[in-house]
């Protein structure tokens, strides 16, 4: 099928129906949907270019599962794949792609296609679907779509990424506050352009600003000649376009929204976000602070080879230079561990267990800054809190390495030593694990990204110094 023919074909609704000539081996129920023998069938199916039968084979998925398909086909496979399955290949599908993949496969396309494709999407998935485009594909789908489309995702493109603005839909429902309940509903009934779903209607002033907000279940049960000032609720959580959407995803939680106006620098109703698009937001930030604090960069399998490679080889390459830096503490008591080669086998003991200890500290402390538990008014006593628990872990660590080191090599010194350096290294550990992240976070830097490189450096590094150092200083070595 030629891209002429995708062209045609492409934008539609997938019909949930199994189709009557498809043997009874390849139905689909809940529990087989891409198993590996039915992905392993479309496979065989593209490569004997067989378009019937792929389109066969696919028609039966949820849109989401088509989606998926997508990503459990090999790269050179996803273009016949979109040519094959036509009409299946609807704005659901292009919505619910994995972001590397949907871009890919944009690129393959030529620009009317994708044009069209995105003007069937809500504004907030368009623009999902263009911002990743390189520039000059994005201005070549831009020139091919309506002009109304076009104005609302180039608005959208103008805010920060990963703000509101970028993430807003602008299908709401906004009327005046001075209506009645009865005018409301047939203003619904009426006008069929209005969004096909939605939980709330805005109420704006004349200078379009939100002043209330009006539950449809409320709506249904009041009269119809009461006007909306009236019975509308008047407390909002109103979201700034600019602001991040790990702010916006917090307001959701703390307030439980369902769904929050959207305002621009003057405070006039531009748009508006669901809960719907959060839940993404929670499950896309919290995946990207774990990678981030392992440095595996965007962490996802269809990433492009070179940029995984670029963006985890930063990070080893930094791990490398603070590995030296370790390492020429230990070339400082050179002399101690020739004359005593026991303290070798038992100091990576002292850092290792610093750095899990950090870890775990880090951790937390990352996340109550993400979820904002962690601010100002109570970094002192977050920091007290953590202190405690380093001393008290540390204390039952030394007792118990001491205890044991003391026991086996017959070295009541050796245990002792290195129970007062495996406590003073959990104390550096707790302190590192909180004041580092709470620094970077101060100069708006995200800690997430560069905590775990100056943690580990910390805990390495005095875990060797005070180790082989009151080795040295006790005369143990």
């Amino acid at each position: 099928m030629s891209e002429a023919e995708l062209k045609d074909e492409m934008p539609g609704a997938a019909d949930d129906t199994a189709p009557e000539g498809m043997p009874e081996s390849e139905t689909l129920d809940e529990d087989n949907r891409l198993k590996p023998e039915f992905v392993r069938n479309v496979k065989e199916a593209l490569d004997d270019e067989d378009s019937d039968r792929v389109y066969d084979l696919v028609e039966p998925l949820h849109p989401a599962d088509i989606a998926d398909l997508f990503e459990l086909v090999d790269e050179r496979e996803r273009l016949t794949l979109a040519r094959s399955i036509r009409d299946l290949m609807g704005v659901e599908v292009i919505a619910e792609m994995n972001d590397w993949v949907r871009e890919a496969l944009m690129e393959a396309l030529p620009a009317d296609v994708v044009a069209e494709i995105a003007g069937g999407l809500d504004t907030d998935d368009a623009v999902a679907m263009l911002e990743d485009l390189d520039e000059a594909d994005q201005q070549a789908v831009l020139a091919e779509m309506e002009p109304e489309d076009r104005a609302a995702i180039e608005s959208a493109l103008s805010y920060p990424e990963e703000s509101a603005g970028r993430m807003m839909s602008r299908d709401h429902v906004a009327v005046p506050e001075t209506m009645t309940v009865g005018d409301l509903i047939d203003y619904l009934r009426e006008h069929r352009e209005l969004p096909t779903e939605f939980w709330e209607v805005f109420c704006v002033d004349p200078m379009h600003r939100p002043v209330g907000t009006c539950s449809l279940s409320w709506i249904l049960r009041c009269p119809r000649n009461i006007p909306l000032y009236d019975v509308m609720a008047r407390d909002q959580t109103l979201i700034p376009a600019d602001m991040d959407q790990e702010e916006v995803a917090l307001r959701f939680q703390k307030y439980a929204l369902i769904s929050a106006a959207v305002v621009d620098t003057s405070g006039r109703l531009i748009g508006q976000i669901t809960v719907d698009d959060i839940v993404h937001i929670i499950s896309e930030e919290a995946g990207e602070d774990a990678l981030l604090l392992s440095g595996a960069g965007d962490g996802d399998i269809n990433e492009p080879i070179l940029l995984t490679v670029r963006a985890r080889l930063t990070w080893l390459v930094v791990n490398l230079a603070t590995a030296m830096l370790a390492s020429s503490v230990v070339g400082l008591f050179q002399g101690a561990i020739t004359r005593f080669a026991l303290l070798a086998v038992l100091m990576p003991i002292v850092s290792g267990m610093g750095g899990n200890a950090g870890t775990q500290t880090l951790a937390v402390v990352v996340r109550a800054i993400a979820t904002n538990q962690l601010t100002d008014s109570n970094t002192a006593r977050m920091i007290w809190r953590e202190f405690r628990i380093a001393l008290t872990n540390g204390l039952a660590l030394g007792v118990l390495i001491g205890t044991g080191t003391g026991l086996v090599f017959g070295n009541p010194l050796l245990g002792a030593v290195i129970a007062s350096a495996m406590l003073i290294n959990n104390l550096v550990a707790g302190l590192a694990g909180i004041l580092v992240p709470v620094t970077l976070d101060r100069f708006n830097v995200d800690p997430a990204v560069s905590s775990a490189v100056f943690v580990t450096t910390a805990t390495d590094t005095m875990g060797f110094f005070t180790f082989l150092g009151l080795a040295v200083l006790t005369g143990l070595a």
